[in-house]
C-alpha cells in the first residue's frame, strides 16, 4: 500500500509539472508572438523619420510595435544627442537588459525536462522493489506470477508518465533556446546599424 502511494504521489508530482511546462510554454510563444515584428520594414520606416528629425514620431512608432529592436531603437533616438560611442553602449546595455525577458522560465522548462523521467524512474524502481518485497516475503518461490506481472507494470507507468512529460518539454526547450539564441544574434547585429541610423 506505501508503495502504491507513492507511486501515485509520483504521478500527481508529474502531473503538476506538466501543468508548469505547459504554463511556461505557452508564456514564451505568446511573447515572441507579440515580439514579431517585420523589422527590416520598421528599421527603414524609423530611418526615414529620423532624416527627416521626427524623433517624437520614431519615439511613437516603437510604442506601438512592441518588440526587443523597436525597443533598441527607442533607447537609441532618446540618448540621440550623446556621442556615438556613448550610443553604442547605451544601446548595447538595453539590449542586455533584453535578453533576461526573452530567457524566461527557459531554464525551469530545461529542468523540468530532465527531473521528469528521473522522477518516473524513481517511481519505477521503488514499485519493483515494492513488488519482489511482496513476493518474497509473503508467498516465496510460489507466489502467483500473474500478480507479480501486474505490480511489475503498475511500477512501469510512472517510467511511462515522466516520459510522456519530458518528451514534449524537451522538444519546445530546444526551440525555445533556438529562438533566443537566433534573437540575441540578430540583437547584436542590429546595434551598430541602429547607432548609424541615429547618428546619420
Amino acid at each position: 500500500m506505501e508503495i502504491l502511494s507513492f507511486g501515485f504521489a509520483i504521478m500527481v508530482i508529474l502531473g503538476i509539472l506538466s501543468i508548469i511546462a505547459v504554463a511556461f510554454i505557452i508564456d514564451r510563444l505568446l511573447y515572441f508572438r507579440k515580439i514579431r515584428v517585420n523589422e527590416e520594414q520598421l528599421v527603414e520606416r524609423l530611418k526615414g523619420v529620423i532624416k527627416k528629425g521626427h524623433f517624437d514620431e520614431a519615439i511613437s512608432i516603437c510604442d506601438n510595435n512592441p518588440s526587443p529592436v523597436a525597443n533598441l531603437m527607442k533607447v537609441g533616438i532618446e540618448h540621440r544627442h550623446l556621442p556615438k560611442k556613448e550610443v553604442e553602449d547605451v544601446i548595447m546595455s538595453a539590449a542586455n537588459r533584453e535578453i533576461p525577458k526573452m530567457e524566461r522560465f527557459i531554464s525551469a522548462l530545461g529542468t523540468i525536462a530532465h527531473v521528469a523521467p528521473l522522477l518516473g524512474l524513481l517511481g519505477t524502481v521503488t514499485g519493483i522493489i515494492g513488488a519482489f518485497g511482496v513476493i518474497g516475503g509473503n508467498a516465496g518461490l510460489a507466489g502467483d506470477p500473474a500478480a507479480f506481472a501486474s505490480s511489475i507494470s503498475g511500477a512501469l507507468f510512472t517510467t511511462a508518465g515522466g516520459m510522456v512529460v519530458a518528451i514534449p518539454t524537451i522538444i519546445f526547450y530546444n526551440f525555445l533556446v533556438n529562438k533566443v539564441n537566433h534573437t540575441i544574434i540578430n540583437l547584436e547585429n542590429r546595434v551598430k546599424e541602429l547607432v548609424i541610423y541615429i547618428g546619420g
